[in-house]
C-alpha cells in the first residue's frame, strides 16, 4: 500500500507497510497501542529491502531537502555496507581514497562534455 505524505516542499509517496523500518519502530508503533506485524528477513531479501529503502529515503530527502532526511540515506547506506560485507570504516576510507585520486564536489564544477 503506498500513501503520499506532505514533506513540506512537496509530496513523497512511500509505503505505509510493508518494507523494511529502523529497528525501534516496532516497539513505537506498540507504546502507540497498536500491535506491528513484523518479521525478520533473510540476507538476500534484506539486500532487496535496503536497496528500496534507499530509493526511498532519496526521495524523501529530495523533497525535504533536511538535515535529518541526510541522516536517513546515511543510516540506510552505512546498513547497506555492512550487509555486504565492508564495515563503516572501509566505506570512509574508499570515500576518502576517492577524493584524493579525483576531488570532491566543492569546487561545484559541472561538465557540459569535450571539444
Amino acid at each position: 500500500m503506498t500513501t503520499e505524505k506532505n514533506r513540506g516542499n512537496g509530496t513523497v509517496k512511500y509505503m505505509s507497510h510493508g518494507k523494511l523500518v529502523r529497528d525501534k519502530i516496532p516497539q513505537i508503533i506498540a507504546a502507540a497501542g497498536k500491535k506491528p506485524i513484523t518479521r525478520i528477513l533473510g540476507q538476500e531479501e534484506y539486500l532487496v529491502a535496503l536497496d528500496r529503502k534507499l530509493d526511498e529515503e532519496v526521495a524523501e530527502y529530495q523533497a525535504d531537502k533536511s538535515l535529518e532526511e541526510m541522516a536517513d540515506v546515511l543510516e540506510v547506506l552505512f546498513a547497506i555496507c555492512e550487509a555486504r560485507g565492508h564495515s563503516v570504516e572501509e566505506l570512509m576510507a574508499a570515500r576518502d581514497e576517492k577524493r584524493k585520486a579525483r576531488g570532491g564536489f566543492a569546487q561545484k564544477i559541472f561538465w557540459d562534455g569535450n571539444e
